[in-house]
């Protein structure tokens, strides 16, 4: 068999055009009885890592490149007009051209650092479409390299196939000068025309030159099969999608991975370019350092008795603690001694000195801190270094959860502050340690299942409604997208999939599952920042997201496995509403209040917690959250970290048990005795993963480190792996005098929640943090609502149900006023008052316009106002965002004639202005009156007319609600409100939180809601088809509704902008918003004559007087027909009664609206026509 080596290679990493993973890359090597293989993605060094990794475990030797884009005419920098190139790949395609391709592979140490730079470079100082280098910079880092003269679109034959053959020759001759023996021009047959071309120019050049060849292949996928599936991967970058994906756009289907065989003979003509590829190989010869750790510098203040990093450490941990907990037991002693001995002996104590010098300068900037992200939470170091603020002995949490000391890797300490504060954190690290010394961390956004059957689907042109029956069954499972395999093995309504005849189905099936999980495009870690001792290109080559930030090409695992220093900078914005409400608690009370040392027991605090009154509460704020708190009626932090823990997909299947397990309605058993001292703050459940690791540490025997390998071990679900660990269990317990089928059910019962352990440590810090937001809104709700209102000032669900929860709590929303509004929303004599900020169009700018100008005197009226503001910053589209949101109804209660007369009134204050600056007076002013316009008269706008425009300017409606007229209504045909899905004011934290809400709610089979309609988009799709895009309001927040054509072709012309309409259709939860599929329409006034069946009164016995059961009386009278009237007694004991009248009624809008003018509204529920009633 011939021996053959692939040097020209894409992954799915060359984004968008590789259509190969990296591990079937190698896969393919291995199969092939390759003894090298080599990964050259297009510009980039992404894959570098991942790749190196696979191929030694493989046996397979890895050769690191890359395709590089250099610059035809001029530099790097130049931006050149582009240059028509009529030979595309298959000679076909008419495209314009401004650079060539060229390989470029590492020979060794110094070849890998300088690709690390000319990628770099090619990104940050060349990138103009792509990221190109120049051959300048390629002559000044070619040491080390091995040089390819690529494709089609190479350095040689993109002149050939230009027919300038002189250009071609002086290029090879430029490149055999630069690199000598290393310059190798590559051969390529794919069986096109141009390959014909090139095969007769190629040997004659290197003949003449004495450069030798090597044959190639430009492999894009792995089998010839994928032909297809790598076209659509092409073309779905074009958002129309296109009908001829089946003609290739590279114009061949053989840039798969080949045999060496096929090589052979495709290259018979040539045997030295076969041969060839083994010199290369040959030559390459370098290893990735792994297991070292490249700390940053950090230097002991000059005033310090010691002269070492893990002295220094010591120091600040005893002083530390000395600090927080007084006298220092044997206890703490021997916890701090044991923990700094593991951190010296791995060489971290400089590590934990960054950090902690990170969070003493946030500090110092009045950024809020959290308490503990992470398992970090379990360290004592950690805890007296201020770096987290929970103490790890009282709540039982492990340092080897967070630092394995028989597992070398880099501490992983994650911390969270305020996020208005997060980018001053990130200047601080980067001023301190040097802009070239730190980056961002890329991250890869990958092709999900649902995010490839879209894709592909349109590129398949198959219309949007089938995608989408297909999209919508495709669940998640601990916070990832099931593969598709899975979701149509699985999933019943997917299984069809498997026999369909329809060929579109296939196709799409086929080409999604081919490219399912490939990367699709690269965006900016939400946390990562790494730093590093000396510049960073000498670890990590860098690139630019789209946004124009540098971040590194490695992501976040690959960086932790060169060796650097990864800290996640995280910004909460629970931590900027504690900071907001802080603040106008000293400014309204003059009390400082420091959250970290609030009382932990406060009784005021849990009557929160056991009421549910948690809306605004971090992580306790969804309506599931608030129903579960109910009735576990929480008194500890240890509870609360127990909810927050189980409170997720998966376990939370075990909540019902816990809460009863609690309140002694179910039994707290324990397998054997041991069990209980680990076990009895969870009432016997595993609920953590720390418990797993004290079952193997003091029932068994591990140590703790040996107990968290195998905790470790357990989650990676390879079968060999579980064999060898549950053996391993299994001996230890019956060496510990256990018996063996006792030993064996503990085991299981381990392996039952490895899926559902949670990082206690984590739990407990964001069950801390829970309570602190819980204290605050218990104390101090005014402060709390107000610094929630203003955080999320720009998003209109949050507004809106921060908004009903403080009516719930009595607390008046005063509207804007441009006399007493500030940027944010501010509290008031016991009320809040709207911010000018959350207006649209009223910038910051004019905002503090209006409050600068406005300190000398309040504004007397509209034209005093204008006259005074710059009208640079408060402009006319500012003033009439004013005018609508109601802050000029102080000065002027018309809005409508403020608003048709704003052009009249800006030119006065204009004219005034003028005048004034020349010194000229009218001939009232001394006076003191003023010659004003008369406002043109306009009747004010009705209520509906008044909220209409402040929704077009606030997002939200602030005087009131359309949709509270028909409340009655909406209470008794709604089976879902908005503000069940939405996510309220706490952050789903990425890296813990396993699964989305959609887990945490059953939707009704059909979804009936009432809603105001703001706005239509409608577009066309296949065949003509219209589909319209709805976003609508119900009392509670706003979500974005789908109707397709059938349905939009019956309903359509309901679908008037700040309509009030009922509808009806499929329901499903994407994150934390209800996604409808809308079926039916129907304008709201006509519910109750169409759907209603029925009313049921309720009366409250000895409350209700008889003169108001009378009026019920005569009004039921005054509107007999023929549906049923229920009367439900509710007694003082809370007993009820229900029975049905003999009288009957005829259901209207106006019989309605007579019974709420004499019993509460929420005492009425009009029956549904399917006969249930609806509270």
């Amino acid at each position: 068999m011939k021996e053959f080596v692939h040097l020209h290679n894409h992954s799915d990493y060359s984004l968008q055009d590789g259509a190969a993973r990296i591990k079937d890359l190698v896969q393919a090597a291995v199969q092939n009885k390759m003894k090298a293989l080599a990964l050259t993605d297009h510009g980039n060094l992404f894959g570098a890592v991942k790749f190196y990794e696979e191929a030694t475990k493989q046996g397979i030797k890895p050769i690191i490149g890359m395709e590089a884009y250099i610059t035809i005419d001029g530099d790097r920098f130049s931006r050149p007009q582009m240059v028509t190139d009529d030979n595309d790949y298959n000679g076909k395609t008419k495209r314009t051209k401004h650079y060539n391709h060229l390989v470029l592979l590492a020979k060794n140490e110094t070849g890998i650092h300088n690709l690390f730079i000319l990628s770099t470079k090619g990104y940050i100082e060349g990138y103009y479409y792509k990221p190109r280098i120049d051959f300048e910079l390629l002559s000044e880092y070619r040491e080390g390299l091995i040089c390819l003269s690529a494709c089609a679109a190479g350095v040689i034959s993109y002149h050939i196939l230009n027919n300038d053959s002189k250009r071609a020759f002086e290029n090879a001759a430029k490149y055999k000068e630069l690199f000598g023996d290393d310059f190798y021009i590559e051969l390529q047959n794919h069986f096109m025309d141009i390959d014909k071309i090139l095969l007769n120019e190629l040997p004659k050049i290197a003949k003449s030159l004495d450069i030798k060849l090597v044959a190639t292949n430009d492999v894009h996928y792995i089998k010839p099969e994928h032909a297809i599936p790598h076209n659509v991967l092409l073309q779905i970058s074009n958002s129309r999608g296109e009908s001829d994906y089946k003609t290739l756009r590279y114009g061949t289907d053989q840039i798969y991975f080949k045999s060496a065989n096929e090589m052979a003979e495709l290259f018979r003509d040539f045997p030295d370019a076969i041969d060839n590829t083994l010199e290369i190989a040959e030559k390459v010869n370098f290893e990735l350092k792994k297991g070292k750790s490249y700390l940053p510098d950090f230097k002991i203040p000059e005033d310090e008795d010691v002269k070492t990093l893990d002295e220094y450490l010591t120091k600040l941990t005893f002083e530390g603690l000395k600090r927080k907990i007084g006298e220092i037991t044997p206890e703490y002693q021997e916890r701090a001694e044991y923990e700094l001995n593991i951190i010296k002996r791995m060489g971290y104590s400089g590590y934990f000195l960054i950090i902690m010098d990170i969070i003493q300068a946030a500090k110092k900037r009045k950024i809020a801190v959290g308490p503990g992200r992470g398992s970090a939470a379990g360290s004592l170091v950690s805890y007296a270094l201020d770096i987290t603020n929970i103490n790890p002995l009282e709540y039982g949490l492990l340092f080897e959860r967070f630092l394995n000391p028989d597992r070398i890797s880099m501490p992983d300490i994650d911390t969270d502050f305020a996020d208005i504060g997060r980018e001053e954190v990130i200047n601080y690290i980067v001023e301190k340690y040097g802009r070239e010394n730190t980056a961002q961390i890329v991250t890869f956004n990958k092709l999900s299942a649902r995010q490839i059957i879209k894709d592909v689907g349109r590129v398949l042109s198959i219309p949007i409604p089938k995608v989408e029956s297909i999209t919508k069954y495709i669940p998640s499972k601990f916070g990832k997208v099931l593969q598709l395999e899975q979701a149509i093995e699985e999933v019943p309504e997917l299984k069809y999939l498997k026999k369909t005849n329809d060929e579109k189905e296939k196709e799409l099936i086929e080409y999604s599952k081919a490219l399912e999980n490939m990367n699709r495009n690269i965006s900016v870690h939400a946390a990562g920042i790494v730093i590093a001792p000396t510049k960073i290109t000498d670890f990590t080559p860098l690139c630019i997201t789209p946004d124009k930030t540098i971040v590194t090409q490695f992501d976040k695992d690959d960086i932790d496995k060169i060796g650097l220093v990864k800290m996640d900078i995280l910004g909460l914005k629970t931590l900027t509403i504690i900071q907001k409400a802080l603040e106008l608690i000293k400014q309204n009370y003059g009390i400082e209040i420091d959250i970290n040392k609030i009382p932990l027991d406060d009784e005021t605090t849990y009557e929160l917690f056991a009421q549910g009154r948690t809306i605004g509460v971090f992580q306790f704020d969804k309506p599931h959250t608030r129903e579960f708190l109910k009735r576990l009626k929480p008194t500890s932090i240890s509870e609360l970290s127990v909810m927050n823990a189980l409170n997720r997909p998966g376990p939370m299947q075990f909540i019902d048990e816990f809460i009863e397990r609690k309140h002694g309605k179910r039994p707290v058993n324990y397998i054997i005795p041991q069990l209980e001292p680990i076990l009895n703050e969870t009432y016997g459940i595993i609920v953590y993963q720390e418990q797993v690791m004290r079952i193997a540490h003091e029932v068994i025997g591990y140590t703790l480190a040996k107990a968290d390998l195998m905790r470790k071990a357990m989650g990676k679900k390879d079968e060999k792996i579980l064999a060898a660990e549950r053996n391993e269990f299994i001996t230890k317990g019956v060496e510990k005098g256990i018996d063996r089928k006792i030993v064996e059910k503990i085991f299981e019962e381990i392996y039952r929640f490895k899926d559902y352990g949670f990082n206690k440590s984590h739990s407990v810090a964001y069950a801390l943090l829970a309570y602190q937001t819980a204290y605050l809104k218990a104390h101090y709700p005014i402060e709390f609502f107000a610094a929630n209102l203003s955080v999320n000032k720009h998003k209109t669900d949050e507004i809106t149900l921060f908004i009903n929860d403080c009516q719930k709590h009595q607390i008046e929303i005063l509207p804007p006023d441009v006399n007493k509004s500030d940027l944010d929303f501010t509290t008031e004599n016991g009320k809040i008052r709207f911010g000018l900020a959350a207006i649209k169009n009223v910038g910051e700018s004019a905002v503090e316009e209006i409050i600068r100008i406005r300190k000398e005197k309040p504004f007397e009226d509209i034209f005093d106002f204008c006259t005074r503001v710059d009208s640079k910053f408060v402009n006319k589209r500012a003033m009439e965002g004013l005018i609508l949101a109601g802050a000029f109804d102080s000065l002027h209660p018309n809005r409508a004639q403020l608003f048709e007369n704003v052009e009249e009134i800006l030119r006065y204050s204009h004219r005034k202005k003028e005048n004034l600056l020349i010194g000229q007076f009218s001939l009232f002013e001394s006076s003191g009156e003023e010659l004003k316009p008369t406002l043109k008269e306009i009747p004010n706008w009705n209520s509906l007319e008044r909220m209409k425009r402040e929704h077009q300017v606030l997002g939200f409606f602030i005087s009131g609600h359309p949709l509270l007229d028909y409340e009655i209504i909406v209470r008794s045909f709604s089976n879902i409100y908005f503000s069940d899905v939405i996510e309220m004011g706490s952050e789903m934290d990425d890296e813990y939180s396993e699964g989305e809400i959609e887990a945490s709610i059953n939707l009704p089979e059909k979804v009936t809601v009432c809603v105001i309609l703001t706005e239509v988009q409608t577009k066309m799709y296949r065949d003509d088809q219209t589909m319209a895009r709805l976003k609508v309001y119900d009392l509670t927040g706003e979500s974005e509704f789908i109707m397709f054509d059938r349905a939009y072709n019956k309903y359509g012309q309901l679908l008037k902008e700040y309509s009030l309409l009922y509808m009806i259709g499929r329901g499903e939860i994407r994150g934390d918003s209800l996604n409808v599929i809308v079926e039916e329409v129907y304008p709201l006034s006509d519910v109750i004559s169409q759907f209603g069946d029925g009313l049921s009164i309720e009366i409250y016995v000895k409350k209700t007087p008889l003169n108001t059961i009378d009026s019920i009386n005569q009004i039921l009278r005054k509107y007999e027909g023929l549906k049923p009237v229920y009367i439900n007694l509710i007694y003082t004991n809370g007993t009820n009664e229900m029975f049905l009248l003999d009288l009957k009624v005829r259901l209207t809008n106006e019989l309605i609206s007579e019974l709420a003018k004499v019993i509460p509204g929420e005492n009425i529920t009009i029956l549904k026509k399917n006969g249930s009633l609806v509270y």
